[in-house]
């Protein structure tokens, strides 16, 4: 599969997915500052109904520890679906275990975030990955 996109430039839309609404203010207001139009879900159920009345966003960011559905089960069920095959998905989480992270990449994850984090921190991670897909 070839890796997912993220528009440099244009309209965008990501959804933040993570039980903390702290978090899903900070990743929000730092997505926001990047051009992006974003939604919010406090877990992956959430996110799933949300993602299914809504075109696939062009990012997600999604926590690993969430309650009803944790973030490494919800993108092994996004990665099923060719609908999401274009969204970029990045696991932001506390989880800091090398097996973890490749657990997560394994399932479908574009990038791994490690809390805590700063809104620079995403920023460059963002742009990072707009650079990798303009090549």
């Amino acid at each position: 599969m070839p890796p997912a996109s993220i528009p440099a430039s244009g309209p965008r839309r990501a959804i933040v997915v993570d039980d903390s609404r702290a978090m899903r203010v900070l990743l929000r207001k730092a997505l926001e500052e990047r051009g992006f139009s974003v939604s919010e879900a406090g877990d992956g159920r959430e996110a799933l109904a949300r993602l299914e009345q809504m075109e696939p966003p062009d990012l997600a960011l999604i926590d690993w520890n969430m309650p009803e559905m944790d973030g490494l089960e919800l993108i092994s069920l996004l990665r099923k679906s060719p609908r999401f095959d274009g969204m970029a998905m990045v696991m932001v989480t506390s989880e800091s275990e090398p097996a973890r992270i490749e657990q997560a990449l394994r399932a479908g994850a574009d990038d791994y975030i490690m809390k805590p984090l700063s809104a620079e921190v995403l920023r460059e991670r963002l742009m990072l990955l707009e650079e990798e897909i303009s090549r």
